[in-house]
Parts: structure tokens; C-alpha cells; sequence
């Protein structure tokens, strides 16, 4: 688990922020359709803003803060909990622009875990219990994320992605799930992927499988 350094105990404290607001732009249960815990059922909270911007992202409506509600903690630790999910995955957009903090105190005093999907460009911040790292060519990780990293899931459009993912991999420690994912649109991707894990069986496929349920 990560822990922001200096708050390794302030789970008692929670309620001191319950009316710290984030920009969301959505918040729902669902399945959690692709990586690691695929088929799990999840509550998903996405952030608005991002300082990525990859092209083939499905979701660009959440790159910009502006225009979407803000929510205080207290009211996305109560939807999450009334939904009944194990865990909750914070996401975006790129949800380590925001401090993390507030809002995974509240949800651990709640009983939930806590997993994030970030690119890494920002620092780290918050208690996690599960951090996949999807890096993007566009803005490199920090440095800093590699040593948490329980999942190292990257997307792959073309042989390019193929080495970068092998760059980010050799950063991670022992034990990281390894997962290729290839870009929806991007047919070819797939005979590249199937291809890389039959000559290097470290890795695994991770598929986006709510596409498919035509769930959120």
C-alpha cells in the first residue's frame, strides 16, 4: 500500500475532511472491465482534468475541469458505500492532479479498499491499496510512482509501444502484474500483442471487456 508520507495514521481523522470537493465528472458501480481485476464488481470515481491528453482516449470529456460538479468527499464515500462494491477505483482524466488524501481517508474509514488508475505524471498522494500504472509516450511518469506500481498496464497501437512498455517494466519491482492492452480502435494491435506474450510469457493481455458487457 502507498501511504503519503507523514499521514500513516490519519484514518481516525477522517471526518476532518468530508468537505473537501473534487472535480468529478462521473461516479457509478459497475464492473471493473479491464487490468488485473477484470469481472470484479467496483464503484468508479473520475476525476475531471488531465494534463495527458492522449488522442485515442475514450473519455476526453474529462480533460477539463471546468464544467463539471464538484463533490465533496462525504458525498462520494456515501454513494460508494451505499453501492455495496469491495472497492473503489479512482480514475479520470488524470485523478494524481488532485491531492488524494481527503478522499482516500474517507474511503478507507468507510471499509473500502482503494485502487487508482493513473498515468503516473503527477506525484503520488493519498492511501492506496492497489496502483495501476498506465503510462503514456505523451508525458512520462515520475520517477517516484515505480516503486508502488502493483500493475503496469500499457496500451499498445503500434512495435513502439511494445518497447516502452519494456522500458517502464524494467522500473517496477518484482511481482507487478504485466499487462498489454491493445487500443480498441486499433485492429492490428491485437496480432502484435498475441504475438509479443507468446515470445514473452511475463506478460498477460488485459482486454477492455465492459466494451463488450456494454456497461459503463
Amino acid at each position: 500500500m502507498f501511504k503519503t508520507e507523514n499521514h500513516n495514521n490519519l484514518l481516525t481523522d477522517a471526518k476532518d475532511f468530508l468537505e473537501v470537493e473534487y472535480p468529478v465528472m462521473e461516479h457509478f458501480y459497475t464492473i471493473q472491465g479491464e487490468g488485473a481485476h477484470t469481472g470484479r464488481a467496483s464503484y468508479f470515481i473520475r476525476t475531471a482534468g488531465c494534463d495527458v491528453n492522449c488522442w485515442w482516449c475514450d473519455v476526453k470529456d474529462s480533460w477539463e475541469e471546468e464544467g463539471h460538479p464538484k463533490l465533496t468527499v462525504g458525498e462520494l464515500v456515501d454513494a460508494a458505500k451505499e453501492s455495496g462494491a469491495p472497492f473503489v477505483v479512482i480514475t479520470g482524466g488524470e485523478p494524481l492532479l488532485h491531492d488524494l488524501l481527503p478522499l482516500t481517508l474517507g474511503l478507507k474509514s468507510a471499509g473500502l479498499q482503494v485502487h487508482i488508475e493513473t498515468s503516473g505524471s503527477s506525484p503520488l498522494s493519498g492511501q492506496l491499496d492497489w496502483i495501476t500504472l498506465s503510462p503514456k509516450r505523451f508525458k512520462k511518469p515520475t520517477e517516484e510512482v515505480f516503486a508502488y506500481v502493483d500493475e503496469l498496464k500499457v496500451v499498445v497501437l503500434t512495435n513502439k509501444d511494445l518497447k516502452w512498455a519494456e522500458e517502464n517494466a524494467e522500473k517496477c519491482p518484482e511481482g507487478t502484474k504485466l499487462l498489454l492492452q491493445p487500443e480498441w480502435d486499433t485492429p492490428k494491435s491485437i496480432d502484435l500483442i498475441v504475438d509479443y506474450v507468446k515470445e514473452n510469457p511475463e506478460w498477460g493481455i488485459s482486454l477492455q471487456t465492459h466494451k463488450f458487457l456494454k456497461v459503463p
